[in-house]
């Protein structure tokens, strides 16, 4: 990219959609006139809002209001470009808002980098229910039109800054309700040089309203507009990239949906929106058979038309729900061999036939084994590696916390280990290990810090687990679930990279810690799924 040194401080308009949300608009406006940028104007376009919209934006006497009939949030924004006098552009949803500095960081890439259309940068999550927030953040160094077709890297678009020049070019897609600003990115960056930094820029808030909630239709639309992109494809990369592109959405949404079903099923509800299952069926078929399965057989495996399986899902759901096992009243409850209070073994199962976490991590492993390949770094032995890695390996290197293990090459705490060479391994086998680790974010720094660009790290962790009486009990410091995974991994790995599962169920987490073997438990009783019992938690990770 061409760099200039222009020092004009040009004016940089906001344009904020809002339709009734009103009760966040002052913060996003307040957000904006505390930048320490003092150029900037800001338009609010009332899409039609019955709330106070108005009446919070006559508070302020800068802000310029616009208002519309409710054609959406790509029409406000389009109204709102044509109102604009500012050399740049920046579109902040209503109940979003701004970080210090935001303007200004975005501002001095666009002019450094004078043939740039525009520049993204990181954000937070901000999950308004649980009042839980998440950072995002990666660079993209190379090719972003590629890596837009494999997915949506800039996530927010409260991130992004525009040269005003570009909407003399392009406009958003009023006809689209979802994935207006992921067409528009695609538009751009298949012509113009763009900038991604990690920097933090804006706050997403997710709450109950949200339009990305709906799952399928963000799923047809990010479907629809990555096809809309096939023409413009040239390269083998580009095509690879598309993809990888299709996959990822598919996968994703579907994830999304199954998550909704899921938590739906075990808020004890028995409605549920056809749309959901008639999507979830026809992309992932595995994630929808594990719904219909849990937490109650609702699939009977008969061959019928798709809208009698819906009927019939949704028939068997509401009379398992009604016939399920009655709780035995209070004082009523048999405890049998439970009752006590030591359990059966001390030594996790091993001495029972083998530990009930292994079955899950080892399945997990199995089911990751293609990507266990090339040079491999395993914490503690090199046992995975072999068993997983056959002839894929081509090095295996073992990290030891001391040199008890004559086969380890390299002795460190994986928290501080400035031996490990970066950039290095093709995958990083970590089970069972982080609980010992004080500096469990420093090991996770460390991780991604020495994989490869497009390596894997397969780490496991425990969830509901009793504390190890033999010498590793002084090091045993915690417990983990898949919230905090997710949070912890997000520090370094896209959200998009990450894959998180748990394992377990409420009798399997009793049988673990009262120490039962696993040929103690029926397979079913295992592969059960509960996400309240969370015996194991499994992290895919990728560079």
């Amino acid at each position: 990219m061409v760099k200039s040194t222009n020092s004009i401080s040009p004016l940089v308009s906001i344009i904020i959609p809002c339709y009734n949300h009103g009760k966040y608009l002052a913060n996003a406006i307040q957000s904006v006139l505390s930048q320490n940028y003092p150029l900037v104007e800001v338009i609010v376009v009332d899409d039609g809002s019955i709330d106070d919209t108005k009446t919070v934006c006559l508070e302020y006497p800068t802000v310029k209001y616009i208002y519309q009939t409710n054609f959406g949030v790509s029409a406000a924004r389009n109204i709102g470009i044509k109102y604009a006098n500012g050399e740049f552009l920046l579109f902040l949803d209503a109940d979003d808002w701004l970080l210090d500095n935001a303007i200004k960081t975005n501002l001095d890439y666009l002019l450094n980098y004078t043939d740039a259309a525009f520049v993204s940068g990181g954000y937070e999550l901000y999950y308004e229910p649980k009042d839980k927030t998440w950072t995002i953040q990666q660079e993209i160094t190379d090719d972003p039109y590629c890596k837009l077709l494999e997915g949506n890297f800039i996530g927010m678009h409260a991130t992004v800054m525009y040269r005003s020049w570009v909407f003399e070019k392009f406009a958003y897609n009023e006809s689209l309700s979802y994935c207006e600003d992921y067409v528009l990115y695609l538009q751009i960056t298949r012509l113009y040089p763009i900038i991604h930094h990690a920097k933090l820029i804006a706050v997403y808030r997710k709450h109950d309203n949200n339009s990305s909630a709906n799952y399928v239709g963000m799923m047809k639309s990010a479907l629809m507009v990555l096809s809309s992109q096939k023409k413009n494809i040239r390269t083998k990369n580009e095509n690879e990239s598309y993809r990888k592109g299709l996959l990822y959405w598919k996968t994703y949404y579907s994830t999304k949906i199954y998550d909704k079903l899921i938590g739906k099923l075990y808020a004890g509800e028995v409605k549920f929106d056809k749309n959901e299952l008639t999507i979830l069926k026809s992309n992932n078929k595995e994630l929808f058979k594990s719904f219909t399965n849990q937490p109650f057989e609702a699939y009977d495996g008969k061959r019928k038309k798709l809208k009698d399986i819906m009927k019939n899902i949704l028939r068997k759901i509401y009379h398992k729900i009604k016939k399920r096992t009655k709780i035995p009243k209070i004082g009523k409850i048999k405890l049998g061999d439970f009752k006590r209070t030591t359990p059966f073994s001390t030594q996790f199962g091993y001495d029972r036939g083998g530990p009930v976490d292994r079955y899950y991590i080892e399945n997990f492993l199995s089911e990751n084994a293609s990507l266990i390949k090339g040079r491999i770094l395993e914490i503690g032995d090199n046992e995975y590696t072999l068993k997983y890695g056959g002839d894929k390996l081509t090095q295996s290197d073992i990290l030891h916390i001391d040199d008890s293990n004559k086969q380890a090459t390299f002795i460190g705490d994986l928290s501080n280990a400035p031996q490990l060479p970066s950039n290095t391994f093709d995958c990083i086998i970590l089970t069972q290990t982080l609980h010992l680790i004080y500096d469990y974010k420093a090991a996770i720094e460390t991780c991604y810090r020495v994989l490869k660009k497009g390596g894997v790290l397969l780490l496991t962790v425990p969830g509901i687990s009793h504390i190890a009486q033999d010498q590793w009990r002084k090091y045993w410091l915690w417990s983990f679930t898949n919230a905090s995974m997710e949070k912890i991994m997000q520090e370094h790995f896209s959200e998009e990279n990450i894959t998180i599962k748990t394992y377990g169920n409420v009798l399997v987490a009793s049988a673990f810690l009262y120490g039962m073997g696993l040929p103690e438990l029926k397979k079913e009783q295992i592969d059960h799924h509960d996400p309240h019992y969370q015996v194991i938690i499994t992290v895919k990770a990728i560079k």
